[in-house]
């Protein structure tokens, strides 16, 4: 199968633009919905994000540290590198000894308006801190000052990228064919649409008194979900989506147009990807999914803002709108 339309552009009364993606919706007993091609092998970029962060509650290395419900937050995210995202970093690595140059994410300018604008207006260099994976990277030297392993931890044989894998390739239930390097350095294990929706499937159905694997995702689910800020910031779509929802559900986008949501209350996984890596089609599509299963009021301003029906010019002058297309969500 190939990918399916999903997200349509309509102006002047004609389509102007057409996404097509993969998505699947995983149940406590399988697949209960699926569009495009379920077995499609993707990269699914920082939506994974949450597996590569339980090794480092497995380990008892996150305990071990006293890292806190919103430091577990903050190692699934994919920050704008505000002040609160930048402080709280730099207090995580504070506290383990370590510095911004332990770090091996990279730089680049934040995303946050008023960090990228006081940087610009004080001539002053970005610094890892402000690294969307800046979180993430804390987790593994956590991991890694618990392993003991040396201090290139991004390498595909170091211990932390090894327990990675293994925690990868067991809860989307799929032996990984390969894998690419991220932009934060480290690698990204593929997998297919439904092993990804699986593994969301699996932290929406965890038991926090559960087995040391299920415990360490409920918990993960749990901080991403109570501290949608520290996931994305402020104007991104993961933090108002979860805050649309009350706290109830988790949601974490990825490059290249992937987004995942784990769905405690119905024990339901969801993953989605759509191949020509528009951002505002895979927000547009997550959105709607989330509706589809009453998961998110459909009256809720966010629905209208990231699924607009109505778009308006720079003078705005009514230009079209954004539909679903046909036979999606």
């Amino acid at each position: 199968m190939t990918a399916v339309p999903m997200i349509e552009l309509w102006r002047g009364g004609m389509l102007e633009s057409v996404h097509a993606g993969h998505a699947v919706v995983f149940g406590p007993g399988g697949i209960e919905a699926a569009w495009g091609d379920p077995e499609t092998v993707i990269f699914p970029r920082s939506s994974c994000k949450m597996l590569q962060a339980l090794p480092l509650l497995e380990s008892g290395a996150a305990d071990a540290a006293g890292l806190s419900e919103r430091q577990l937050a903050l190692s699934c995210a994919s920050h704008s590198g505000a002040a609160l995202h930048r402080d709280a970093v730099a207090g995580w690595l504070a506290d383990l000894g370590m510095a911004e140059g332990d770090l091996r994410c990279g730089v680049h300018m934040p995303w946050d308006k008023a960090e990228n604008t006081r940087l610009t207006c004080t001539h002053e260099t970005p610094c890892q801190l402000h690294n969307n994976c800046s979180g993430k990277h804390a987790g593994f030297l956590t991991l890694n000052r618990h392993l003991k392993g040396g201090s290139e931890y991004v390498e595909i044989d170091h211990p932390v990228q090894r327990a990675v894998k293994t925690a990868f390739e067991e809860v989307t239930q799929e032996t990984s064919p390969g894998y690419g390097i991220d932009g934060c350095s480290a690698p990204n294990f593929a997998c297919t649409v439904t092993g990804l929706a699986r593994a969301m499937q699996f932290f929406a159905a965890a038991n926090p008194e559960g087995s040391i694997r299920e415990a360490a995702a409920a918990r993960l689910a749990r901080a991403m979900a109570a501290f949608p800020e520290m996931v994305a910031g402020e104007e991104r779509a993961c933090t108002r989506l979860m805050r649309a929802m009350g706290g109830t559900v988790a949601v974490k986008t990825g490059a290249e147009a992937v987004y995942v949501a784990i769905l405690p209350e119905q024990k339901r996984g969801i993953a989605l990807k759509i191949v020509d890596g528009g951002t505002r089609a895979s927000e547009a599509a997550i959105t709607a999914l989330l509706v589809k299963l009453g998961a998110l009021d459909p009256a809720h301003p966010v629905v209208e803002e990231l699924i607009p029906s109505v778009q308006r010019n720079w003078r705005g002058f009514v230009t079209g709108g954004m539909r679903l297309a046909p036979g999606f969500a």
